[in-house]
């Protein structure tokens, strides 16, 4: 069924593979749920529903697709769900899940149409960069401000935080164990990181021990099938529902180009590369499929590259991935009795690998539309709190200033499409 001999590898070398991605992103689970919680959503029920839509997704791109690539909730996404739409936005997270099920629909539509591809090569590499960047600088931002080490100011809006608090100084040293651990490349640091930060939590006192490590799963009545598609389907909310859609579709050909490198996989780039139509169908009906079960949009997860690396070629890999998630079904009272500032270095982190992206990119000072734009979109996402306005700012001073200096050799009907969706996010 998976053609292990045709890709050079065994049931073996794939189990091994599929335990290595578990063991990286099994942080998914808690992480998720401290941050839709903060959005209102029962907490509990956010940790079954990730770890159920995880499973679903990376079972059926196993099986369909046979490709070593797990899914699940994407990071950044989650945070701007919660953290822009409902707390900044005010957008009852009904509504925003209603947002996350049309970007979905809108996705898998597009999966089966070359416009898909169409609006992602019309957009410059280095504004993609440039999103993937802002992102990372939006989401560590976040992270920061919940351990607390940096606070609002009247005076400065922005400042440090009480560094005399034993919850800070707590959030501090697990954001070094992580960092450390995942320099010196150890399989599963963020996992690790948590749990020695938790230990250390539990040790002085910041947080209980947890009486019980098991239990059976939460219902996840709470959030299932309450998204508000007609609150959602209005024309105030198009450039939000477009940024998901279009911010998914990045992060999940940014993930699948990462990962395929290596394993030598979606090397034809083409229509005609049946297992990158399948992962990114895979995608789009599991980022629907989520919000029916009351969570934010998946995404492909750069962590499945940590599988690849040791040996996992076909979708025998992201099957065992999905089997060993069945467990985290049944860890609610660990993941709950978790210190939050063992949670949230993590947003860090991966803040800084997304924010890598811009090192990648060739800045060159006779070209200052895209400095500009790039400038915009990396900066104004953390200071807006909105993924939004950073992409819509800088797409439309990209195509002001390209028009001005008459070099329309850089602009096309793809740029001027969201360069419109763009205004209307001012406009309306």
């Amino acid at each position: 069924m998976f053609h292990l001999q045709q890709h050079n590898t065994t049931v073996r070398t794939e189990f091994i593979a599929g335990l290595t991605t578990f063991l990286t992103m099994l942080y998914i689970v808690p992480v998720n749920g401290y941050i839709l919680s903060a959005a209102g959503l029962p907490m509990e029920a956010v940790i079954t529903a990730t770890a159920l839509i995880t499973i679903l997704a990376t079972l059926m791109n196993g099986l369909w697709s046979n490709t070593p690539i797990a899914m699940s909730v994407g990071m950044g996404l989650n945070a701007y769900f919660a953290y822009g739409l409902v707390l900044g936005m005010q957008i009852p997270w009904q509504t925003a899940l209603g947002v996350v099920f049309l970007s979905g629909v809108l996705f898998i539509i597009l999966s089966f149409t070359p416009f898909r591809a169409w609006i992602m090569y019309s957009i410059p590499i280095d504004l993609r960069r440039a999103i993937s960047a802002g992102i990372g600088g939006f989401i560590a931002f976040i992270g920061l401000e919940q351990m607390g080490v940096i606070a609002n100011s009247d005076a400065t809006l922005v400042t440090l935080g009480d560094f005399s608090s034993p919850t800070v100084l707590l959030g501090i040293f697990g954001f070094f164990v992580a960092l450390v651990l995942y320099a010196y490349k150890v399989t599963g640091a963020f996992v690790f990181s948590i749990v020695i930060t938790s230990i250390v939590g539990w040790t002085v006192g910041l947080a209980e021990v947890p009486k019980t490590l098991f239990s059976w799963p939460a219902s996840i009545e709470p959030i299932a099938f309450e998204l508000d598609i007609v609150s959602a389907f209005s024309l105030s909310l198009l450039p939000v529902i477009l940024i998901f859609l279009i911010t998914t579709m990045f992060d999940t050909l940014g993930s699948l180009t990462g990962i395929g490198t290596r394993a030598h996989l979606f090397q034809e780039q083409t229509k005609n590369d049946a297992s990158l139509e399948k992962t990114l169908k895979t995608d789009a009906i599991a980022t629907a499929g989520s919000s029916l079960l009351g969570v934010t949009p998946i995404a492909a997860f750069i962590e499945s590259a940590a599988g690849v690396e040791q040996g996992g070629r076909t979708g025998l890999t992201a099957v065992v991935t999905a089997g060993l998630f069945v467990l985290t079904l049944f860890m609610l009272p660990l993941f709950q009795a978790l210190p939050e500032n063992a949670i949230y270095p993590i947003l860090v982190i991966v803040g800084i690998l997304m924010f890598g992206e811009l090192r990648k990119v060739a800045f060159q000072e006779q070209d200052l539309a895209t400095n500009a734009a790039i400038f915009l979109i990396v900066l104004l996402m953390p200071l807006t709190y909105s993924i939004t306005t950073g992409i819509a700012a800088g797409f439309l001073v990209y195509v002001a200033l390209k028009l001005v200096k008459r070099e329309f050799a850089d602009l096309n009907l793809g740029i001027f499409i969201i360069a419109l969706i763009s205004g209307l996010t001012f406009v309306l």
